[in-house]
């Protein structure tokens, strides 16, 4: 078995102590309430895993319109402050450190699962051919209503609202969601967004709207409270960012400016460009985050020694598996993935995964 000596690093992420290189990755598990407010097992489900230290949430919705899927939290009402502050509680008591996702889906929603019923919004009046799982069965994704450019600077407001109401319950940083096919990933993608103002047409003003959001966002609540996801050339949500040199001039672009606010964190969702990856090591000043999809056990520490990554979020092994970070320290076996309870509601496949102790 390859060696993991370096995840059991110590770390420090801005103004955060970080005992190892381990984070739990932002996963969607649909279990919040119709209101918005995270569900009544989020708290234990979060601090379950709070020995991971960096605790990343679930995308949580920074306003109606961000809203795409069923029972997925938002972080923009009071009683979404309320329901968010008993989680950082639960998570701080546990010795971990809570980032919620900021995640507005854009076109890839339907009006059936949002609470105003409305068309979704986007970069470009461009379906993305989905199928959205709906409370009737699947229904394809509709023809969003294209953002005017007045309505962007309020949906970067919405952003700016939403950073101050996680920090307002106690979360200690926000990410935001750039990646896999959701509102900010639309803007970058020649295939959704075909604007000719400012934030289309160019590599900068596709990118445009990324960096507004990311510099609200650290105006608000700080650069060292702010992180970031990426996912260069994911086709999720219908996007086609165009071939591997018209990825890469995107991606450098934007990577290098956000670079210049200083955020806390960059997490990559990476695909295998490895020469792009690279690129992002070399101009970004301070953590780097890097996940993939069907990582193995031998290969989670892959990344930090490369000197690619200084951190490595883990999904589907933490999920199934509360008390990972225990398991990997003693090479203990894991507990495997329940697919069919993802997304089903309830206690089973979300608190009940059994630790080392209840075996």
């Amino acid at each position: 078995m390859t060696s993991l000596d370096s995840v059991w690093q110590p770390f420090t992420l801005g103004g955060i102590e970080l005992a190892h290189r381990l984070a739990l990755a932002p996963m969607t598990r649909n279990r919040a309430n119709p209101d918005g407010t995270p569900g009544e097992l989020a708290a234990e489900y979060y601090s379950q895993r709070a020995s991971l230290g960096l605790v990343i949430t679930e995308g949580t919705q920074p306003s109606a319109d961000g809203q795409g899927y069923l029972n997925t939290p938002g972080i923009y009402a009071p009683e979404h402050v309320a329901g968010w502050a008993k989680v950082a509680d639960a998570v701080h008591q546990q010795g971990g450190h809570l980032f919620i996702q900021l995640m507005h889906v854009g076109r890839i929603s339907h009006p059936d699962n949002t609470p105003h019923h409305r068309q979704p919004v986007a970069p470009s009046a461009i379906s993305a051919e989905q199928e959205m799982f709906t409370a009737e069965g699947p229904k394809k994704t509709p023809v969003p209503r294209e953002l005017s450019a007045a309505e962007i600077q309020d949906v970067i407001g919405e952003f700016r609202h939403a950073a101050a109401s996680a920090i307002a319950a106690g979360a200690d940083g926000v990410e935001i969601h750039a990646a896999n096919g959701y509102l900010l990933h639309q803007f970058l993608a020649p295939n959704a967004n075909q604007r000719s103002d400012e934030y289309g047409g160019s590599v900068e003003n596709r990118a445009r709207f990324v960096i507004e959001v990311a510099k609200a966002v650290a105006e608000e609540i700080g650069a060292d409270r702010t992180g970031i996801r990426i996912s260069p050339a994911f086709p999720l949500g219908g996007l086609d960012e165009g071939d591997t040199e018209a990825v890469r001039a995107q991606y450098r672009y934007l990577v290098g400016e956000l670079a210049k606010l200083n955020l806390v964190y960059l997490h990559v969702h990476h695909l295998g460009d490895y020469e792009l990856l690279s690129s992002f090591r070399e101009v970004w000043p301070t953590a780097v985050l890097v996940v993939r999809y069907g990582r193995e056990r031998d290969g989670i520490a892959a990344d930090i020694d490369a000197g690619l990554a200084d951190i490595a979020p883990l999904g589907r092994f933490a999920l199934a598996n509360p008390d990972i970070v225990e398991r990997l320290r003693t090479d203990a076996p894991l507990n495997d993935l329940d697919p069919a309870t993802l997304y089903t509601g309830g206690a089973h496949g979300y608190t009940d995964y059994p630790t080392l102790t209840d075996a």
